[in-house]
């Protein structure tokens, strides 16, 4: 009875947001609210009170399916109230009161079931703060308190609060995508990325592990879930490994690498992207496009470490792939090629996403009738079902994390985080993007990436930004090179060193008379010395090195889910998997520099293009450098050449000095291939 209500409800659901994403315009607020009323029911199903093990007893079930549909109700009630309580002069009635506490509860509550006790706790904390406890702090976080009755407003009507912007993001792009994906995985499309995988790789040395690599990239076009990647490419990928030879932990480790750059992969790269195009203003087709690169750049790079490992392993080619590509491609290829394709091509013409995601899904039903796998009425149902369910986590979450978001735009913690890291770092960009990272990993412990990513953006993003502009605009100082307009606010900012901004100086000239300008001046000067879109290159970033960083969490001790998903299929330690992911995960770290001192985001294609090919040099360097191997081993002082040509062509520098450096790294590599050692 139980997964027939659930069967019916997922389909429903579905059909609801199909509804009002193409062919209804309903108000923000309405919609939101149906969207958390739709999933609130569904989590009552899904999610038990504790997780026992156990089965759930009948008067469980029934408790809990009512306490879900009573949110539900409150959750619409609220928003149908939303005139009334304005012209009353912003004042709640009792009712009003008891529907909206039941609202914040019940996302309190479904949060802890789905994503543990780490979020409902700031939940808590955050509204007590505003509300009972912010005045006892002292400095700057000191805050003098709202009314209850305020905190409840804004919690249900705010912008940022439960149904405000980051539930728009939940109930249309990100939900559509979802849908998306549990339609190409009913259509077929999961077992074809493996074979597609298997073909293309199959038969290299290392090739079960390059099979990891590509299923893993290919499934994240679907599925945009680290977990979901381990888990759905892992049960086939881990066991190929270890037949081949590799050890178990490595074997899962780079399950778990591969299927977190599924979050770094577009067109869907998880939900994080579309809170990024929400909260930057930047177009999502921008994002994608300019994040094509930097995932190839770490996939190429879990690549290397598999190829690495395997000759340093000895582990030889597998014999007995048959697969060839072009009979892949001809059985199983259409029904995921085909709506991927009109997928990007629609976004490319300037449809919105979720308008596109719609569309691509029509495109996966009529692709697959061009199959064996030919779905009828009950496969789009169970699709439908599917894409609900799949969907149940991520939407409770962007919802209630919103009731965080609140909070930090209220008491203004935001502006005064990002302060704090700016005078931690010493203005170095550098040690900012470590206390970034650093703070991602501590959310990351308690929190999803998406929650990870939503509340570090919010709180740091801004130093990031204004560290990476000041940067660009020390340059065109030394230069001599700004503006007419930053020079009449440069003169009233810091009068007395006018006159040496119409004269070329060095870099730390530049820097200490950009530092002596006023904070409350700093940011006029940034608006006016950078064009519009080299300041909106600076803020996609800011937020693409937190987006990065905040992945790091499904592969780094002590809690690693994807690590530990992998484990579980491979049978190894828990934590020792995380480590070994940890490890191979290394451009999780190293590539949000590119975005940080290179133009790889926003510069010329020329450019861009220049920098891949030398970072894609550099990355190489780096393995072999950490894992003392390329195609034989290496000495010490061979791996100390590799760090130096690593460095060289990573770092921004000149165009021959990389030239160089990557002729040096060949020749290096050359040299391995002839002799057993360095």
């Amino acid at each position: 009875m139980t997964e027939k209500t659930l069967f019916g409800l997922g389909v429903l659901v579905s059909l609801l947001h199909i509804y009002f994403n193409i062919f209804a315009v309903l108000p923000t607020l309405l919609q939101n609210a149906l969207h958390y009323s739709g999933f609130a029911v569904l989590c009552a199903l899904v999610y038990p009170f504790t997780r026992t093990g156990q089965k759930r007893t009948r008067i469980e079930l029934i408790f809990s399916l009512a306490f879900g549909i009573v949110a539900a109700i409150c959750a619409i009630y609220m928003i149908a109230m939303e005139d009334a309580i304005y012209n009353r002069g912003v004042y709640l009635s009792r009712a009003e009161w008891i529907a909206g506490t039941v609202v914040i509860i019940s996302a309190i509550e479904f949060t802890r079931r789905t994503t543990g006790w780490i979020i409902p706790v700031l939940i808590i904390v955050a509204l007590t703060y505003i509300g009972w406890w912010g005045h006892l702090i002292g400095g700057v976080f000191k805050f003098s308190g709202l009314t209850a009755e305020t905190i409840l407003f804004r919690s249900i009507y705010g912008d940022d609060g439960l149904f405000g912007t980051i539930a728009r993001i939940s109930s249309t792009f990100v939900f559509m995508f979802i849908l998306f994906g549990a339609f190409l995985l009913k259509s077929g499309a999961g077992e074809f990325v493996i074979n597609l995988a298997r073909a293309m790789a199959g038969k290299m040395v290392g090739g079960p592990g390059l099979v990891a690599v590509i299923a893993s990239g290919l499934t994240g076009t679907i599925s945009g879930s680290a977990v979901a990647n381990t888990a759905s490419t892992g049960v086939i990928t881990i066991p190929l490994m270890k037949r081949a030879g590799f050890d178990p932990k490595f074997a899962a480790g780079v399950e778990a690498a591969a299927s977190t750059g599924g979050q770094l992969m577009p067109p869907i790269m998880g939900a994080g992207a579309f809170v990024m195009a929400s909260y930057t203003q930047i177009p999502y087709t921008t994002i994608v496009l300019y994040s094509i690169l930097p995932a190839i750049l770490y996939f190429a790079t879990v690549g290397f470490f598999v190829r690495v490992e395997a000759k340093r392993t000895h582990i030889p080619a597998v014999e007995d792939e048959d697969l060839k590509v072009l009979e892949v491609l001809k059985t199983g290829g259409l029904p995921f090629l085909l709506p991927i394709t009109v997928l990007i091509g629609l976004l490319i013409y300037g449809f919105t996403p979720t308008y596109a995601a719609g569309v691509s899904i029509i495109a996966v039903i009529a692709s697959s009738w061009l199959t064996p796998n030919r779905m009828g009425i009950r496969l789009i149902l169970e699709a439908l079902a599917l894409g609900a369910r799949n969907m149940v986590m991520t939407a409770i979450l962007l919802c209630s994390v919103g009731l965080i978001v609140n909070v930090i735009a209220t008491a203004g913690i935001g502006n005064t985080f990002s302060l704090m890291i700016t005078n931690w770092s010493g203005s170095s960009l550098l040690i900012a993007i470590v206390l970034v990272g650093l703070a991602s990993l501590v959310l990351g412990m308690g929190l999803p990436v998406t929650a990870a990513y939503i509340v570090l953006g919010t709180l740091s993003a801004p130093a990031l930004y204004n560290l990476i502009v000041d940067a660009q605009i020390v340059h065109v100082i030394a230069s001599g090179a700004l503006s007419e307009e930053a020079k009449a606010v440069m003169m009233l900012a810091i009068p007395d060193k006018f006159e040496l901004l119409n004269q070329p100086m060095s870099l730390e000239q530049a820097r200490q008379i950009l530092t002596a300008v006023p904070a409350d001046l700093a940011g006029t000067v940034r608006e006016m010395a950078i064009s519009p879109d080299t300041a909106l290159f600076a803020l996609l970033s800011a937020h693409m090195i937190i987006f990065w960083l905040s992945q790091d969490s499904n592969v780094t001790p002590p809690v690693c889910l994807a690590a530990f998903t992998g484990a579980a299929i491979a049978g190894t330690p828990p934590m020792a998997t995380g480590f070994r992911s940890w490890k191979i995960a290394k451009g999780l770290y190293i590539i949000p520099l590119l975005f940080a001192y290179t133009p790889i985001l926003g510069g010329s294609w020329t450019e861009i293009i220049t920098i891949f090919f030398f970072a894609l040099g550099g990355l190489y360097a780096f393995t072999c450098a950490f894992q003392g191997h390329m195609e034989n081993g290496i000495s010490v002082i061979g791996r100390l050449l590799l760090v130096v040509l690593a460095c060289l062509l990573l770092a921004p520098s000149n165009a021959l000095v990389q030239g160089a450096a990557l002729a040096a790294l060949i020749g290096l590599l050359i040299f391995n291939i002839r002799k057993t050692s360095v």
